[in-house]
């Protein structure tokens, strides 16, 4: 248990009795991205298959954020650690693991979410910490992440390799989001080039975006990361996002 001021972070192990209120917070994610079929799938369940790689944040009887991640077997055949499809990629294995009965090698976060009212408060330093912590609980020395830097979407045309590359006078990365996680000793490894794949028709991109969809090519979308691709003969557009693969060494407690 991590405590900020009235604030308390537990593992969700340990209070499961907020496993279904976790998504009871004030968040910002644009509006395409629960429809990326990999997440519509599985999110939802991670909660409650992975209690012990999970932590929330509580402010009196109130949720105030949440932090997934998920076990996998980095050693199969056809599998890394780091893999291009990155958030998509690993949320799979994970299930894929869990059905087959086979060991995790590692571990992947796959969000950190902060109530609206709570951001700017160190909240997500303190959950990412909780999260590593988790991951030592369960006998794992690493803890990757496909990160989503959170000022990208200012800059849909600039390539993700591009943007990571930014620093500070003090050499730390601009971005907000790759900051926090490189102050808190996280090392920037790679891109993950398609980390997450939202397609759909032109009338379901236009209900989600408000954006009329009646031209060929990229379409900067609010939110996205880099533009979506819109097809007017077929009648389909498509994102594919990339994120910031980033390792974090983690403190192993004890192996379960």
């Amino acid at each position: 248990m991590t405590k900020i001021d009235s604030i308390v972070i537990t593992p969700l192990a340990e209070r499961p009795s907020l496993t279904s209120r976790i998504y009871e917070i004030a968040e910002t994610w644009p509006a395409f991205i629960p429809h990326d079929p990999v997440g519509e799938a599985l999110l939802s369940r991670v909660a409650e298959d992975f209690p012990h790689y999970c932590v929330v944040a509580t402010d009196g009887d109130r949720v105030v954020a949440r932090g997934l991640s998920v076990p996998f077997n980095a050693d199969l055949d056809g599998r890394e650690e780091m893999p291009d499809k990155g958030w998509d990629q690993v949320l799979v294995w994970a299930y894929r693991d869990q059905r087959h009965g086979h060991s995790p090698t590692t571990v992947s976060a796959l969000e950190i979410t902060v109530d609206n009212e709570y951001l700017g408060r160190g909240l997500s330093y303190a959950m990412l910490a909780a999260l590593r912590d988790a991951a030592g609980r369960q006998g794992h020395n690493v803890l990757l992440a496909p990160v989503r830097p959170t000022a990208k979407h200012l800059e849909p045309r600039v390539p993700m390799a591009d943007y990571v590359r930014r620093q500070g006078d003090d050499g730390f990365p601009t971005d907000p989001w790759l900051r926090v996680h490189v102050k808190a000793g996280g090392s920037i490894e790679k891109i993950a080039s398609a980390s997450m794949t939202v397609s759909g028709s032109l009338a379901g991109w236009r209900q989600w975006t408000g954006l009329p969809f009646d031209n060929d090519g990229d379409v900067d979308v609010p939110g996205a990361l880099v533009p979506v691709r819109c097809d007017t003969a077929h009648d389909q557009a498509v994102y594919v996002e990339p994120n910031v693969w980033l390792r974090h060494k983690v403190k192993k407690q004890h192996t379960s």
